[in-house]
């Protein structure tokens, strides 16, 4: 299976791509992960690609490399669903998403749309409509494969794509990759544009990348920068190169390890994990430090859950108070929590939300860099699913609350044979420094086990 942006080196671009798509249908069969192949226009892509070759044309920093783009960024030409039945009528997109341009201009090659969480709202990859894909490392037992990237996560997780587009608003980036034994990259909020994706929390949301490996996280992640006209959020853009020190490694690096008590909802294993994963991080060379949260996880979630919510029923009341509409009872459920949210309730998180940051960010002066868990515990059966509750985004949504930078990393298989995942926390706009962090634990680390599917 393609597992890299240099997949064409063994052929033609054409005849690489040819061989992703067949794969990608024969595995939707049972992960349930694309909502469409776009087969069509991306062999045309590959054969524009193969002519530029060539005529000896410049290659992009993803030159041929088949990405999938999760179902709420527009892809030109189809109908982005949101995983909704809601967008049923809906009129195709008019252009690409400024993120999926990029990742044109790039080289990358639209492969297919993945599933989503409907509208982007739940760390599970549920979804009681459309249908939820599989985590591809079971194929007997159906377990969730994290959301809200759910498809993107499963796809990449199985190795039939390289890397494919997620957003991350609370972890729907890296509860995915954590749980389907991938790469994901929460990037900080003002370096990918996010004109022509579906907004959750306008404060949050970020785009970003799940891939097979740091590398490509980082390829594309640098393909991915820049200023957006219409995302007031890239305004001040700050130009970063996350190539250039992603093999510099970590020596001389201080990394807090978030105390064991703070760790509520891990399973045993998982904290042996991380204390493993910690060790490797000193014996590369970096000082490993105890690091004691000033908050609680449960207040960031709170907190993270008031603004998704009412910024959520904003955007979609229409559809949220219509019952007629199609939307899923329990996204309706989790939205309308967001309509009984006062505005100076609201108006004091986003207050408070600033006093926490300056806080945190003085908590961690001494430190470069935090790491824990990604997700409490592997995957769970999605018969098992609670709608109402959301652990697996535990460790995650405070990030996105403080504006923080993070990485997920697989970092072995649990004993049921199920991924397990490394979370790398850095300052806001040191996303460059996450990933040469993520890069050293990888290469000690050695190849991750693929899944059989």
């Amino acid at each position: 299976m393609s597992k890299s942006p240099k997949a064409a080196a063994t052929g033609t671009i054409t005849a690489a791509i040819e061989s992703t798509l067949d794969t990608m249908e024969a595995a939707n069969t049972k992960l349930h992960a694309l909502t469409q192949i776009t087969r069509e226009s991306a062999l045309a892509e590959a054969h524009l690609a193969d002519a530029r070759v060539a005529a000896g044309a410049a290659h992009g920093l993803l030159h041929g490399m088949p990405v999938g783009i999760k179902d709420i960024a527009d892809v030109e030409g189809l109908v982005s669903g949101c995983g909704s039945l809601t967008r049923k009528q809906a009129e195709p997109a008019r252009k690409d998403a400024h993120v999926v341009t990029k990742l044109r201009t790039a080289g990358a090659i639209i492969a297919g749309k993945t599933h989503t969480v409907e509208y982007a709202f739940g760390g599970y990859g549920t979804n009681v409509t459309v249908g939820t894909p599989w985590n591809p490392w079971d194929l007997k037992v159906h377990r969730i494969p994290g959301g809200s990237s759910s498809g993107t996560g499963s796809m990449v997780g199985a190795g039939v794509l390289p890397g494919g587009l997620g957003t991350d608003t609370g972890g729907s980036v890296r509860i995915p990759a954590a749980l389907c034994g991938c790469v994901g990259l929460k990037t900080s909020i003002g370096l990918i544009g996010r004109s022509g994706i579906a907004p959750l929390s306008q404060t949050l949301d970020t785009a970003g990348p799940l891939a097979h490996d740091v590398t490509t996280a980082a390829r594309m992640f640098a393909a991915m920068l820049g200023h957006d006209p219409e995302d007031p959020s890239t305004e001040d853009f700050r130009p970063i190169d996350p190539l250039r020190d992603l093999e510099k490694g970590v020596a001389g690096l201080r990394i807090g390890r978030i105390v064991d008590e703070d760790l509520t909802l891990t399973t045993e294993e998982v904290r042996a994990d991380i204390a493993q994963s910690a060790s490797t991080l000193e014996k590369l060379g970096a000082r490993i430090e105890p690091f004691k949260m000033p908050q609680s996880f449960e207040s960031f979630t709170r907190a993270t859950g008031i603004i998704i919510a009412s910024e959520g029923y904003a955007n979609w009341r229409k559809l949220i108070d219509d019952p007629k509409s199609g939307m899923a009872d329990p996204i309706r459920t989790r939205f309308l929590g967001g309509k009984t949210i006062s505005a100076a309730d609201y108006l004091d998180v986003i207050q408070e939300r600033g006093k926490a940051i300056d806080a945190f960010l003085s908590a961690m002066d001494r430190l470069d860099a935090l790491i824990l868990p990604t997700i409490p515990f592997p995957a769970i059966a999605v018969a098992e699913v609670d709608e109402t509750k959301s652990p697996m985004a535990h460790f995650t949504r405070w990030a996105n609350y403080l504006a923080l930078a993070s990485l997920a990393i697989p970092t072995a298989l649990s004993k049921s044979k199920l991924p397990m995942s490394l979370q790398i926390v850095v300052r806001r706009f040191d996303d460059a420094l996450a990933l040469r962090i993520g890069r050293a634990f990888e290469k000690a680390r050695g190849d991750f086990p693929a899944p059989k599917i």
